[in-house]
Order: structure tokens, then sequence, then C-alpha cells
């Protein structure tokens, strides 16, 4: 997109991104659009109507389409890593019970009503080259938190922290994609079982 003078440019910069009520109306309509309906099938023209803004008002906090992906997406990134917290270094069994419980909140999510699946991994599927900004947004939130589940599994004593820590990513993975394409509930309880024999192997 071109722009006119530099310190237009400037202004453009500094006002991009800037927390506002507008901006944060914005984000929340275009995050429950984004997730209902898929990110490619929902334009800015519709979320600039459904927000009751204007499309000058969407310019002045976002680049474009792509840039307001990448705010719902580490917007929801933010929500989780803020509902799950910081996993304790010790004892082993406090470890243990946070990895319990981030997994009921996984558990939970499969069975609120209007789930359809993973908002990042559905993401991903829209955007399939990993260099666009909206896979590295992906891609960081899945390094987080493979790399917290696998500190809690050091912790929680597990002798072999790196492949549980794996193995609880594709457990849970392949719960988000069984809970909305088959039975919620059933999808819960299989995760849970397999994240306890995790918990078991840590002793």
């Amino acid at each position: 997109m071109t722009t006119g003078s530099s310190s237009t440019s400037s202004t453009r910069t500094a006002t991009v991104g800037r927390p506002s009520a507008a901006r944060d109306r914005l984000l929340r309509t275009a995050s429950e659009l984004f997730y209902a309906e898929g990110v490619r099938g929902v334009g800015v023209e519709r979320v600039v109507a459904e927000a009751s803004v204007t499309r000058a008002t969407f310019y002045r906090h976002f680049a474009g389409k792509e840039a307001l992906v990448v705010a719902y997406i580490e917007a929801t990134d933010a929500a989780l890593r803020a509902r799950a917290g910081e996993p304790p270094a010790a004892p082993p069994e406090s470890a243990g019970a946070w990895l319990a419980a981030v997994t009921d909140v996984v558990g939970d999510t499969l069975c609120v009503p209007g789930f359809r699946g993973c908002a990042f991994i559905n993401a991903a599927a829209e955007y399939p080259d990993r260099s666009s900004p909206v896979r590295r947004a992906v891609d960081a939130h899945r390094g987080w938190l493979l790399g917290t589940v696998t500190e809690a599994l050091r912790a929680a004593g597990h002798p072999d922290p790196p492949a549980a820590g794996r193995r609880w990513m594709a457990l849970r993975d392949g719960a988000m994609v069984g809970g909305y394409l088959g039975d919620p509930a059933e999808a819960r309880a299989t995760l849970h079982d397999g994240v306890r024999d995790l918990l078991t192997e840590a002793g």
C-alpha cells in the first residue's frame, strides 16, 4: 500500500495498533467472525460494518486484513497464556497438577457450544505459507505451548520430557479435531486418559 509523505507515514506507523475502544471493538468482532466462519470467508467490509466503525477508523488501527488476522491470533494466544499461567518448577506434584489443569481447560473447550476446532489449526490451514505473518504467529503460540508443557513434564519428573511434550501436543491436537468432527465428550475423555498416562510415567 502506497503512503504519502514521510510525516504521514510516521503518523500512520504510530497509530497502527494503538489501543482504543474502536480497536478493541474491531478485534472482538473480527475474532468472533473469524472463528465462527473462517478467516478467508470474512472480509474487512464485514468486520467494519458489524463493529460499527468507518473504514478509515479500521486503517488507523490495522495496516490491512492480514494485520487484523495476526492481531486475532496474538490476542487468542495471550488469553490462553494468561489462563494457563506459568507451570511451577517444584514440587513435582504441583507441576503435574498444573498440566492436568491445562488439560482440563482444553477438554472443557471441546464441549462449549459453538466449538469449531482449534483457532490456531484453523488459521494455519487457511495460511499454508509458513513465511506469512499469520503462520509465524501460529507457530509462536505452538512453540510456547510445547515448550511450557515440556518444562512442566520435566518438573513433574518425566524421564523423557521432550518426547512426552510432543505426545501431549499430539493428544491435544487430536482432541481438538475429534471434538469438532466427532463426539466432544469422547474426545475429552480420550485426551484425559492419554495425559493421565503421561503423568503416571512421570511417577
